[in-house]
């Protein structure tokens, strides 16, 4: 499948609805704090599952009870559909 990236207009439209993701480095990006490690660490667990099935992998790194998420298509140089998708799944987990 063939990706575009995000106009200015999607990006707006996807940050009004989706108000705990920014946009940083030209990435999709959001923090999120968990009681603890073990949390942390399980959420990660479901989120790799769902990019594995997606074949789109998150830039992400976790430091005890935080763990921090950037999303973002290499294929177009930036923001694509693809990343609103995982990034609306992972709102759904941490839900």
């Amino acid at each position: 499948m063939q990706y575009v990236k995000a106009s200015k207009a999607q990006l707006l439209e996807f940050f009004s609805e989706n108000q705990d993701w920014s946009s940083n480095e030209g990435k999709l990006y959001r923090e999120f704090i968990f009681n603890d490690f073990v949390s942390a660490f399980g959420f990660m667990s479901q989120v790799a599952l769902i990019a594995e099935r997606a074949n789109h992998h998150p830039e992400w790194s976790n430091v005890y009870k935080k763990v921090t998420i950037y999303l973002t298509t290499h294929e177009v140089g930036g923001i694509s559909n693809k990343d609103f998708k995982l990034a609306n799944e992972i709102n759904t987990i941490i839900q």
